[in-house]
């Protein structure tokens, strides 16, 4: 570990070309400990003052959507006594632990600015003025990096009722109010369902596009692992399939607000939407303590007006309206990004004209997050290790 002088262990590390990877998230740290096994040196820059800072920041109820033995980093697995759907504050305690077990070099308090070619390395500008030249560039700042809340009209003068989700935590401070959550995705439903169980007076959930809605597990056989199965096939095989499974284990809440989807699970998935795991909301709409309705289009004044016509006067809002990726200030000057501010490419694959720069966690696959950073981290250490061996 390190201090934020960057000085690690009483070495500078910035005079002799290691990998830099920025993020001491579980990509970034996957990427650092699959480097260190292959005999190139990783150190990972990251802004604030302890590794896994974005899981820190999640909602207190959280728990990882994916199983404890399919969400291991390479190189050492999650305990069992985790149980099998990990809690945020486990997660953490994973992280801690793996930087230590991994003997990873973590630079905290460092926050890169810019990256930049530099002949045949490349440069980090970073916090302080570091000027940080390496033979690579892992970028693992992650998936949800800056909070976004879409422009809608008449929302400057609405007030301070409305906040983005990353500021929730849990629902103490809105007992006894009537809440609007905005964006029915993962985020936006497990914090409707805990509003409605922590006394709430109303919770509403505002969907414009309805989601697929999964079980968790069915008869122990978790999600992920037929999302695994699915990526492998093609969407029309996988489609009716996962259709009819939804219609056996779920209830058609139709009545309710949320009607079944007409497209299919993969094809959404492989369009950007992830579908969201039922936990608890299917018992929230069907016995009235969610309440769906129609999606937000604009503030007037001190109300909401939905796309239906309805005007609503919440004690507060909460937006789970999603992330931006937050690269363009880092890299968007390479011409890395595509139109949507996602890397061009991913994993081992450097882009077009950048070889050196790699990019990971910037997807949200259906089969898992940290399954997907694992094999990214593998791949990129075997990339770096081809391009720049010893």
């Amino acid at each position: 570990m390190a201090d934020e002088t960057g000085r690690i262990k009483g070495i500078d590390r910035t005079e002799d070309r290691p990998v830099y990877v920025v993020g001491g998230g579980p990509g970034g740290l996957a990427a650092a400990a699959a480097l260190r096994r292959r005999g190139v040196r990783a150190v990972v820059l990251e802004k604030s003052g302890s590794v896994g800072a974005s899981w820190r920041g999640h909602y207190d109820r959280l728990r990882l959507h994916t199983t404890r033995a399919l969400s291991g980093l390479p190189g050492l697995s999650m305990p069992r006594s985790f149980g099998r759907w990990v809690a945020r504050d486990d997660v953490i305690r994973y992280l801690e632990t793996y930087a230590e077990h991994h003997e990873l070099d973590v630079v905290t308090g460092v926050e890169a600015h810019r990256v930049e070619r530099a002949g045949a390395d490349w440069l980090v500008r970073a916090s302080g003025g570091r000027e940080l030249t390496g033979r690579a560039v892992v970028l693992a700042t992650g998936y949800n990096h800056t909070p976004y809340v879409p422009a809608w009209p008449g929302l400057e003068g609405y007030g301070d009722e409305l906040h983005h989700a990353s500021r929730y935590r849990n629902a103490a401070p809105y007992a006894g109010k009537d809440v609007l959550v905005v964006g029915a995705g993962n985020t936006g439903a497990e914090i409707a369902v805990d509003l409605a169980a922590g006394g709430a007076a109303r919770v509403r959930l505002a969907v414009r596009t309805v989601p697929h809605i999964l079980p968790r597990s069915v008869a122990g056989w978790p999600a992920q692992r037929t999302a695994v199965l699915a990526r492998r096939l093609p969407a029309w095989l996988t489609d009716p399939a996962t259709t009819l499974l939804c219609r056996l284990a779920l209830p058609d809440l139709s009545e309710r607000g949320l009607p079944r989807p007409d497209t299919g699970l993969q094809a959404r998935a492989r369009a950007g939407a992830t579908p969201v795991l039922d936990m608890g909301l299917i018992d929230a709409v069907r016995s009235g303590r969610v309440e769906v309705v129609a999606a937000v289009e604009s503030f007037d004044d001190r109300k909401v007006v939905l796309t239906d016509g309805t005007r609503l006067a919440p004690d507060a809002v909460i937006a789970a309206t999603g992330y931006r990726r937050g690269l363009e200030g880092l890299v968007g000057h390479l011409g890395v990004l595509d139109a949507t501010g996602r890397p061009s490419a991913r994993g081992g694959r450097c882009p077009a004209g950048a070889p050196g720069l790699y990019f990971t966690g910037f997807t949200n696959p259906i089969s898992g997050m940290l399954r997907e950073l694992s094999k990214d981290a593998n791949r990129i250490a075997r990339a770096v290790a081809r391009a720049t061996p010893g």
